[in-house]
């Protein structure tokens, strides 16, 4: 792994809330492997509804195109460490992916605190 990423949160939730529970998560992680988190390199364009209520298919289609990588990336990275506080179905694990492949051509493997059945 040569970069932990969080998954972000549109600008205007992380500032309502305070923090990004992705960006923890990846902090500690990166604490105990020892490879540096780049909280910047993606970012949520659009602000998006909840998706506690919607289907598989209303969630993929929720963040489908909400995700970008920053114009001028700090790193280059073969292998992301893509990490997430909970993963329900998988679609905004899949959006962040193939934002991130697009742009690097790399490996991402993904990991989150929980999973929602």
């Amino acid at each position: 792994i040569d970069a932990v990423i969080p998954v972000p949160l549109h600008y205007g939730k992380k500032l309502k809330r305070g923090y990004n529970q992705a960006e923890m998560l990846a902090a500690g992680i990166s604490d105990v492997i020892g490879i540096t988190v780049f909280p910047n390199v993606l970012k949520r364009t659009k602000r998006t509804k909840s998706q506690t209520k919607k289907s598989r298919y209303e969630r993929w289609k929720n963040v489908s195109s909400v995700f970008a990588v920053n114009p001028k990336p700090a790193i280059y990275p073969k292998h992301i460490l893509l990490v997430d506080d909970v993963i329900t179905t998988g679609a905004t694990a899949e959006a962040c992916i193939a934002c991130l492949t697009a742009e690097f051509a790399c490996k991402v493997t993904v990991v989150s605190l929980a999973r929602a059945a």
